[in-house]
């Protein structure tokens, strides 16, 4: 998928959006029924197809057809999305601050042994990365 430029970012999706990517980015190109049925919620098919829709019409999923069928996939990466919702709330929550950030997602859930590994290698990588950036 192309990198979205960052000064048009796509609108941050809300909570029964992410549900519904959450659920193409597990299942890939799905039709409404199935990912109505992936929910297994208690609204009507007639509410999920809406929400898609809309979706579509913001840019978050992009539509296909196959057999008189619609089929819609993401129109942005997990990460992608994941990187625009943290930057939101680095700004309006965390004063900017990713230390911020971090130390408020791990007083939240308190990552594991394995994970603090894995973090502290990911920030070693990082600042590699960013050293021969410069």
């Amino acid at each position: 998928m192309p990198q979205l430029p960052c000064h048009n970012p796509l609108p941050l999706p809300f909570a029964a959006e992410l549900e519904i990517l959450a659920a193409l980015w597990r299942r890939g190109p799905s039709t409404v029924r199935e990912i109505h049925e992936a929910l297994g919620k208690d609204t009507g098919y007639t509410t999920t197809l809406k929400q898609m829709q809309l979706m579509h019409e913001k840019g978050l999923l992009a539509r296909s057809e196959r057999f008189r069928s619609h089929l819609y996939e993401p129109a942005i990466t997990r990460e992608q999305t994941q990187q625009q919702i943290a930057a939101d709330m680095l700004a309006r929550v965390f004063d900017s601050s990713a230390k911020s950030l971090v130390m408020g997602a791990l007083a939240a859930q308190p990552a594991s042994p394995a994970e603090i590994a894995e973090i502290r290698k990911m920030l070693a990588d990082y600042a590699k990365e960013k050293g021969k950036s410069k």
